[in-house]
């Protein structure tokens, strides 16, 4: 407690110079977290139908016209008190300071482990008592469920309904949900339910409900809930991981698609066929590639082979420029996506992995043929690209709320890119307790096989004395190349990855005990805490091993966040090597080599802060590109809707209203 009232105490002291710094808003809020704190004593002297009965009341006021700020302190004390009676948990200070900034349409940054799933619950109360709906959207179906049950008793004492969206729900089942006091989901079912409703509407308004039936899988044939939207309109919603919702997941549009065409059912050949033969196209020679944009472009002498290649007669009425594109799509699917890395093959389809969370993105495809491209190498079935009948992007369902809030470990870095776009501030909330998470010196080898010996090393070394160890690792097929360097050394060990996503939570809860090693993709570095036990904390806590520097540094410190929580001892330590992903990513496959090459003769001790210099530069590199590519998505993403209202068009559906 003593940490926190530090920074609030200077923060007084330094509001009366910058009103608006982050310890300004804090030590503001801290005066009402005064007034929660000084109603605790008689909110534990209430029952539990009195404290319902208070809650209906807030309720009614809110509704009769006083605005929800003002009744900030009653609402987030009856909460502190549901959840201490419920299910034993008690709001820290700085708990409540986040539940206020996210009241606030903030951001809020709390470190692993200091209990968002917690502090969601005074935001979402708070709004919900309004009346119109409050949401919560999480990266995954199972958090969604965990957190809404978890949480649920908080609410139900209070007098309110919770639903949670599941992706095999039906319709039915989700305007249930929807009516709910406050729903849990994630952001993918949020967005595509408003394109269905959206579909709905305009269908009904045409008279067209045979057609939107067969294109929703509801069934047609009689009037009932199905013909009628689900949601509510938008008023609040809270995104936890809001960096990994609103960033890193908003480059990728969500698409309802519309009906197939006999030429796009003839695409399919062109994309087996570009396939088949893109082996024998040269780098330098047959194609040119650039390695900022990730472009392919055939050359002369390329073009020329394209044309002398035998083509199946389904191909004739192709254009040529038209099987160039195939061709240059199907190099650069062989040059850029890795299976094990970019996606898995499930049950004959291909499924993306995320590659900033580690799990399989359900329902999600690549654009611009892309998806067909892999399909097509990978010999599964090729799914026809087809036009889309409704699309909106992540920044534009979340813009729609006249209220909007988030949570994570790591929004600091992008807190320009947050206000800029959703006009949310970023606040970093102190830890209950000081941190006492330790940096051990990063080891930098010239090859990937040496840096794979030193981690093994170092895990033997600390399994022998019972320190759990936590790997994470940046794709599955590194992983797997991990697990096997343990067994052969004769480790027991436990591997996390999009394969194991059914016992994810089981795996991640016990990392912490004595002599576990995990090794995990970005799957272990959010979701389920990691508990550590008391013997364990006198060995000096949970290491982490960052095996390889992400694209982006939050990702870094996602994993790095797993030790030390809540005040707990842990140490770190990240491991590089020359030929590591991120150098290619950032310099191309040329400069990359001459590293490498370079780092053969040279690396030793006093070159390792050099050479890591060298991947904090290719990181900052990565993360300005990527940010680049997002803001020209965002710009042509609003002059498309800019043209179609113009030409009185719904921008969220593809045909005039």
């Amino acid at each position: 407690m003593v940490f926190y009232k530090a920074v609030l105490g200077f923060g007084r002291f330094f509001q009366s110079f910058v009103p608006f710094t982050v310890s300004g808003y804090l030590a503001r809020w801290s005066i009402i977290l005064d007034r929660i704190n000084g109603l605790e004593k008689s909110r534990m002297k209430l029952s539990d139908h009195e404290l319902r009965k208070e809650s209906l009341s807030l309720r009614y006021r809110i509704r009769s016209g006083e605005t929800a700020w003002s009744v900030l302190p009653e609402a987030y004390s009856l909460v502190r008190e549901a959840a201490s009676r419920t299910i034993n948990m008690r709001h820290f200070d700085v708990q409540i300071l986040g539940g206020i900034a996210m009241f606030k349409r903030s951001i809020v940054e709390m470190q692993t482990g200091e209990g968002k799933t917690l502090t969601a619950t005074l935001p979402l109360y708070l709004n919900a008592l309004v009346g119109k709906g409050a949401l919560l959207a999480t990266v995954n179906d199972y958090l969604a469920k965990r957190d809404a049950e978890q949480m649920e008793s908080i609410y139900n004492i209070l007098g309110l309904k919770v639903g949670v969206i599941q992706t095999e729900m039906q319709p039915d089942q989700r305007k249930l949900a929807y009516n709910c006091d406050i729903t849990y989901g994630t952001a993918k079912e949020f967005g595509f339910d408003f394109l269905r409703d959206r579909l709905l509407l305009r269908k009904i308004k045409d008279g067209e409900r045979d057609f939107i039936g067969a294109m929703l899988n509801d069934n047609a044939q009689s009037k009932n809930s199905n013909d009628e939207p689900v949601q509510r309109d938008p008023f609040f919603a809270l995104v936890d991981e809001a960096d990994c919702i609103l960033i890193d997941e908003a480059s990728t549009p969500l698409v309802i698609s519309a009906l197939p065409t006999e030429e796009q059912k003839r695409d399919v050949e062109c994309y087996k066929w570009s396939a088949k033969h893109t082996g024998e196209f040269v780098d330098e020679t047959d194609y040119k590639f650039d390695h900022e944009k990730k472009t392919i472009t055939l050359t002369t002498k390329g073009r020329a082979k394209v044309r002398a290649l035998k083509k199946p007669e389904s191909m004739d009425s192709v254009g040529l420029f038209n099987i160039y594109e195939f061709v240059q799509r199907a190099i650069k699917v062989d040059r850029e996506y890795r299976r094990d890395e970019h996606y898995v093959i499930r049950k004959g389809e291909i499924v993306i992995v995320d590659e900033f969370t580690g799990r399989l993105g359900e329902g999600r495809k690549w654009r611009d043929g892309i998806h067909q491209a892999i399909e097509a190498r990978e010999g599964v079935e090729v799914t026809i690209a087809t036009g889309q009948a409704a699309r909106i992007t992540v920044q534009d369902y979340f813009l729609r709320f006249d209220n909007l809030a988030g949570m994570t470990g790591t929004a600091s870095a992008s807190r320009s890119e947050l206000s800029k776009i959703y006009r949310c501030k970023v606040i970093p909330v102190p830890t209950n307790r000081p941190p006492k998470r330790v940096k051990l010196p990063t080891r930098v080898y010239a090859t990937e096989s040496a840096k794979w010996q030193g981690i093994v090393r170092e895990i033997i070394e600390l399994n022998a004395v019972g320190r759990p160890v936590l790997a994470g690792t940046r794709t599955i097929d590194k992983s797997l190349i991990l697990s096997r360097a343990l067994t052969a050394a004769g480790i027991e060990h436990q591997v996390l990855n999009a394969y194991q996503i059914d016992v994810e939570a089981e795996i991640v809860s016990k990392a912490g005990e004595e002599c576990k090693v995990t090794v995990s993709t970005n799957m272990a570095g959010r979701g389920t805490d990691i508990k550590i036990p008391e013997k364990i904390v006198s060995l000096g806590g949970l290491h982490v091993i960052c095996t390889e520097m992400h694209e982006s540094a939050r990702i870094d410190r996602q994993l790095i966040g797993r030790c030390g929580r809540q005040g707990d001892p842990g140490t770190y330590r990240q491991y590089l090597s020359l030929e590591d992903h991120l150098i290619e990513k950032a310099y191309g496959p040329k400069v990359a080599r001459k590293y490498k090459k370079y780092g053969l003769k040279n690396l030793h001790k006093k070159y390792g802060r050099k050479y890591f210099l060298l991947f904090q530069r290719a990181q900052r590199k990565v993360e300005k590109n990527s940010f680049r590519n997002r803001k020209i998505m965002l710009y042509y993403e609003k002059e498309r809707k800019k043209m179609q209202r113009s030409m009185g068009q719904d921008p969220y559906l593809d045909t005039p209203d």
